[in-house]
């Protein structure tokens, strides 16, 4: 049988995932049989999927796979409903995964195994937290060996929130050009010499880097250092008190209270606007929807509900670290803030472009809540209507958008600074343009403005 083998999922022998229709699967190969085993037995596996730092699996024992002389186990592991990557994360969203695979490299340690790889892309989240989904990356300890995994864990958390908090908030992105870690000796020339003299951090990324250095240039023997296991737990500690003091406070933004501001709406309109999402919404009963330029979730949360998966893409880091705090603090489960620039959004990269998957290819979605978004693509960057409508037809069934005409004041003060050449921009042009994707369901004015809501429906392709 011919597997769908995931593109993500090849370098580790192992094992690799795959799918059939809309249902994962793992093999798990005879080489790891031992680990697994172990991983099991020990009761490592029960203790971190009880402590929702692992996702779960079931055996699936008479899958055809097993056939295979190669072949161990098949596994059915939960599935992540929305794959997002670590370029796309907050500030503290990739502090809390860093500190999550401190905390269970710690405790396999206690079950005399330890993590083979330390890659951020192990960790997604779910249900509004950080949880581990590489079932493989555990392998039994031996006694006396350092953690192989040290120099991916600082290269994959360490470097790139120590550059975020001490450097500026967008050296993250850095993430999507170098996905097998940031270069240590290039983070060690970006840091500012305050935070490079830092006592853990001159330890694990400079010096370290000094010592990457150093070894390339040198033969090796086939000898390696001993680590007591107290001096390994005592590297995890210290990581963990490293990754702990590292902050970013995200200073007022535009985009980030541009809400409680009330620049753009009365509080009259704010909330009429809110009712009319509310009641379109609980009118299409969507599954999942893709909130663009949600800002800090104002509208993913007031219009859905608990059972609605909202994936609340911004570009601005405030409003995303904004709303990833809020998440935490009422322990929401139902919103994911990931960040988006739709002018540019997250490519294909990896072996082949293929490895991480593109924005489109993980739609499309089931609604998309277009809000205050489409005067800044097509006046700010240009973005002429027609391929708005051919994207989000792209991208989902229904289409809640908002559309703000030139005689409002964001529009006028977007063009105060230019040339008018926006001539197609109109209200009559826009539902000309839509109309040859899209269902023109409901139009709502929202009051004590300018503006109005269309409820679409996407004519060109069914999603579900």
């Amino acid at each position: 049988m011919k597997l769908n083998k995931l593109h993500s999922s090849f370098r580790d022998p192992s094992g690799f995932l795959f799918q059939t229709k809309n249902t994962l699967y793992r093999q798990i190969n005879k080489i790891y049989q031992e680990n697994f085993d172990h991983l099991i037995h020990s009761g490592l596996y029960q203790k971190l999927v009880d402590q929702n730092l692992l996702i779960s699996h079931k055996e699936i024992p008479n899958h055809i796979n097993i056939k295979n002389p190669k072949v161990y186990k098949v596994i059915q592991p939960t599935k992540i409903p929305f794959i997002s990557y670590p370029y796309e994360w907050c500030f503290s969203q990739l502090k809390d995964a860093g500190l999550l695979t401190l905390k269970i490299q710690k405790l396999a340690l206690q079950h005399k195994m330890t993590l083979k790889d330390a890659s951020n892309f192990n960790l997604q989240f779910l249900e509004g937290r950080p949880i581990f989904i590489d079932t493989l990356s555990f392998e039994m300890y031996s006694q006396g060996k350092p953690w192989v995994a040290y120099r991916q864990f600082c290269e994959h958390f360490l470097a790139p929130l120590a550059l975020m908090a001490h450097g500026d908030i967008r050296l993250g992105r850095l993430l999507q050009v170098y996905p097998d870690g940031l270069p240590l000796d290039l983070v060690s020339k970006l840091l500012p010499l305050r935070a490079r003299l830092k006592p853990s951090l001159f330890l694990h990324l400079s010096l370290h880097a000094a010592a990457q250095k150093h070894f390339s240039k040198v033969i090796i023997k086939n000898t390696q250092r001993k680590m007591s296991l107290n001096s390994l737990f005592g590297l995890l500690d210290n990581l963990e008190e490293t990754l702990r003091k590292l902050s970013w406070k995200p200073r007022d933004s535009h985009w980030g209270e541009y809400y409680e501001k009330r620049e753009s709406y009365s509080l009259e309109s704010f909330h009429h606007k809110s009712e009319i999402v509310r009641k379109l919404v609980a009118k299409i009963k969507p599954t999942t929807i893709w909130d663009l330029g949600g800002n800090i979730g104002s509208f993913s949360r007031s219009s859905t509900t608990p059972e609605t998966l909202t994936i609340c893409f911004d570009s601005d880091p405030v409003a995303i670290e904004k709303n990833y705090q809020i998440i935490k603090d009422r322990k929401e489960t139902n919103i994911l803030p990931l960040f988006l620039d739709l002018t540019n959004p997250t490519p294909g990269i990896g072996w082949s472009n293929k490895e991480r998957d593109s924005l489109i290819e993980r739609g499309p979605t089931n609604t998309i809540f277009a809000l205050a978004l489409i005067h800044h693509l097509a006046i700010t960057h240009n973005i002429p209507l027609d391929y708005l409508a051919t994207l989000f037809s792209k991208l989902c069934n229904f289409l809640i958008i908002e559309f703000i005409p030139k005689q409002d004041q964001k529009v006028v003060q977007l063009l105060s600074s230019r040339e008018d050449i926006f001539v197609d921009y109109t209200e009559e042009n826009f539902e000309k343009i839509f109309k040859a994707l899209f269902l023109i369901r409901e139009v709502i004015k929202i009051d004590d403005s300018f503006r109005k809501i269309y409820l679409m429906e996407n004519k060109t392709r069914v999603y579900y």
